[in-house]
């Protein structure tokens, strides 16, 4: 029988590994170009939610047989479903569009906003529909900032908000720290270091927000 545990790891900034046998990495970067140590970890699935530095570094984590995914599709059992929405509150004008990423991995659903820069709408907010894991900015001046992170979490239907794109010791981009984003929460906050392993029987009932550190 395989193992139903899934690895989570936060290599900084909006770089999230999920793995169980096959290795996901979302929105890879190099480290180098933000001032934070690059992902070590190399991946069978690489998601992009847009072409911006810090964000589409995919030589830093591709193999040989790497697949680099864009849009919709299924790989190996691990469903992947992709929306548009905007780096900007101005429907891409100033920043473009980037994808959100919606998947599920042994029976978990994650969602990846990526550099989201605004408030989704009913309609997308609807196709998200109910999810386990999200991963949301919370910096501001590129994305969404606290207030309107926390809006979207009490929006969308998830168990666990992972606030990600914040700024931390090293970072060399103008953005806020995650603590703004904490003070909103009414939610319980859960401090899980680097990485954490998980099956689906340990996800809370309630919402939780989990604040990952490398």
């Amino acid at each position: 029988m395989v193992e139903k545990m899934i690895r989570i790891r936060w290599h900084g900034h909006a770089c999230f590994e999920i793995a169980n046998g096959k290795v996901i990495v979302i929105d890879p970067h190099d480290g180098i170009s933000i001032g934070i140590p690059p992902p070590k970890t190399k991946a069978d699935i690489i998601l992009v939610t847009h072409d911006h530095f810090d964000h589409n570094k995919v030589r830093e984590v591709e193999k040989e047989e790497s697949v680099v995914v864009r849009e919709s599709k299924e790989i190996d059992g691990i469903k992947i479903e992709t929306m548009k929405a905007y780096h900007d509150k101005n429907e891409g004008r100033k920043r473009g569009e980037i994808t959100i990423f919606k998947l599920e991995y042994e029976g978990i659903k994650f969602c990846h906003l990526g550099d989201l820069g605004h408030i989704l709408n009913d309609e997308t907010i609807n196709k998200i529909g109910e999810i386990d894991i999200l991963f949301i900015p919370v910096g501001g001046v590129f994305t969404v900032d606290a207030k309107e992170a926390m809006e979207l979490c009490k929006k969308i239907n998830t168990k666990v908000i992972v606030p990600m794109h914040y700024k931390i010791e090293g970072l060399s981009l103008p953005i806020e720290g995650v603590d703004a984003f904490l003070d909103l929460s009414d939610f319980y906050v859960r401090y899980v270091a680097n990485e954490i392993e998980i099956e689906r029987d340990d996800l809370p009932k309630e919402k939780e927000v989990w604040v990952f550190s490398l």
